[in-house]
């Protein structure tokens, strides 16, 4: 079975979102950016959501970390939690 790892942050608007993409982008640091902005508990951990396979994660994840390109960071990422920005590190 496949299995992933990935990392993300999560915000309450689009907008926000947004932002952060553009300071990724920008070369913003994804570790520092999650650790300041995200909602999720994982944001002390840098976003890091650690290895899961496919179904462990909402649907709107396993589209991204699945079948879009590993290295890049992907969103925004709407789930009923909020936005997210996602980062697919590593996947086999």
């Amino acid at each position: 079975m496949t299995r992933a790892r990935a990392r993300h942050i999560l915000v309450k608007t689009e907008a926000e979102c947004l932002d952060l993409k553009t300071k990724l982008e920008n070369g913003a640091e994804f570790e520092s950016l999650a650790k300041q902005h995200s909602s999720c508990p994982s944001g002390a951990r840098g976003g890091d959501l650690g290895e899961f396979g496919p179904g462990q994660m909402v649907p709107e994840f396993d589209t991204v970390v699945f079948k879009e390109a590993v290295g890049e960071v992907h969103g925004p990422v709407k789930t009923q939690f909020g936005f997210h920005l996602l980062e697919v590190t590593s996947r086999g």
